[in-house]
């Protein structure tokens, strides 16, 4: 019962000096005003930065992991400049190249003849980009020269992540006759023709003032990085080799999936001793290719965000840190303003250990409230990058529990010394400071 009266007596007294610290702080609005805003830009930037990494590495997944990790892709050179190769070209080894083989594009013969020996239980699809500004056409109505056509086989549209609204797929028979089909993107199918998917089948458009025979629509798949995959049109390779081809620099491309994802490694070294023949390469040559799995870029991508999450570490760090002095000045502030206080509380019995609560109550206090209007706005900003990105709402757990901590922190240690320094004021002394 004793052990019981004590922990009360205690839990009161804690009470009463938090709510004595709440009073005091809510009596000097400005100057705990400032520092609140102080600490809240920083926690907003960290926060809210990394809200809109998160809804960057969503919108990086859904879009270029469509084919799963059980998916690659075979091309003729590096697609991008920090990429280090494909899989295959990242083993060193003492093969020697040929200047005269390197960045030679991947002909038709040599894609189709790897399909017809490639014997590994995949599926498999060729495909050859064509012009990124072609302009569709229906009647008097045109688009802006920055429609993506694109050239596959009948298993192009379900490698690459798109789905079919309405109407059929490419197949063999479009493919070998060479006629002029295609499917449309989300965005072309609306501009002519509104929201019902069922009114562009069968209609002929002309693509770059050539006619085409729509087939089907594709669902809205949205955009990443600036590429929209709504603004596209796909017809067969042939009819882009025929029609929109670049010259010297058109290489086919080769996408490949397994069942299942243990069997992609077996399916890259098989893809590999298929492809060097047919690429005529020598035993001593080194490849002359890349083999890139498909979540290969995205990993590259958030592997280079991790720059972005040091950057808002770094802000919120400094911002902290002024925060933490400021705090700091204020609390001493706060000590010499009441220092007679402190001196009539030890006269009339308080303890040190009682003056020391209430000033460090005050700092983590003050510190906490910034970090509840940080945190606030830092999901709100980083949401906001989220919507433009078309992403669910992302809430990160983590760095609003690690801002929350890193501010009780900062308020604990900000309040340490002013707490000390107000404990050990000799009462006698304090109540003659004028």
């Amino acid at each position: 019962m004793r052990f019981f009266c004590l922990s009360c007596f205690l839990t009161m007294k804690l009470i009463d000096t938090f709510s004595l610290a709440y009073r005091t702080i809510s009596g000097n609005r400005l100057r705990t005003g400032l520092t609140v805003a102080i600490i809240a830009f920083g926690i907003m930037a960290l926060v809210g930065i990394n809200t809109a990494i998160d809804a960057m590495k969503q919108k990086f997944t859904e879009s270029f992991s469509a084919m799963g990790a059980n998916g690659f892709t075979i091309h003729y050179k590096n697609w991008f400049n920090f990429n280090n190769g494909g899989v295959k070209s990242q083993k060193k080894s003492a093969l020697k190249e040929k200047k005269s083989n390197s960045n030679v594009p991947i002909s038709k013969l040599q894609a189709e003849t790897f399909r017809d020996r490639f014997s590994y239980p995949a599926t498999l699809s060729l495909s050859l980009n064509g012009v990124n500004d072609a302009v569709i056409s229906l009647g008097d109505h045109k688009t802006n020269p920055n429609v993506r056509v694109l050239g596959g086989d009948e298993n192009y549209v379900e490698l690459n992540g798109f789905t079919l609204a309405t109407g059929r797929n490419l197949n063999t028979l479009d493919l070998s006759s060479g006629r002029n089909v295609c499917i449309i993107g989300y965005d072309v199918a609306k501009k002519f023709f509104g929201s019902n998917p069922q009114l562009p089948l069968e209609k002929i458009i002309r693509v770059n003032n050539l006619p085409f025979r729509v087939i089907g629509v594709l669902d809205s798949k949205g955009s990443t990085l600036g590429m929209n995959y709504d603004n596209v049109v796909i017809t067969s390779y042939n009819s882009v080799r025929r029609f929109f081809s670049q010259g010297s620099s058109t290489s086919f491309s080769i996408l490949v999936k397994v069942a299942d994802v243990k069997q992609i490694d077996g399916a890259i070294d098989q893809a590999e001793g298929v492809f060097r023949p047919v690429r005529r390469l020598e035993v001593t040559e080194a490849d002359n290719f890349m083999i890139d799995k498909s979540d290969t870029f995205v990993n590259l991508l958030l592997k280079n965000l991790s720059f972005i999450t040091f950057a808002a570490l770094v802000i919120g760090g400094i911002t902290l840190f002024g925060a933490a002095v400021g705090l700091m000045n204020i609390m001493l502030v706060s000590v010499t303003e009441r220092t007679k206080e402190i001196g009539l509380v030890k006269a009339i019995g308080g303890r040190q250990r009682s003056v020391r609560q209430q000033f460090l109550f005050e700092s983590v206090l003050i510190s906490l409230i910034g970090a509840a209007f940080g945190v606030v706005l830092g999901v709100i900003v980083g949401n906001m990058f989220s919507l433009f990105l078309s992403t669910g709402f992302v809430v990160p757990w983590a760095w609003m529990g690690g801002g929350i901590l890193l501010c009780s922190l900062v308020g604990l240690l900000a309040g340490l010394y002013p707490s000390i320094k107000a404990a050990r004021l000799n009462p006698i002394e304090a109540l003659r400071y004028e």
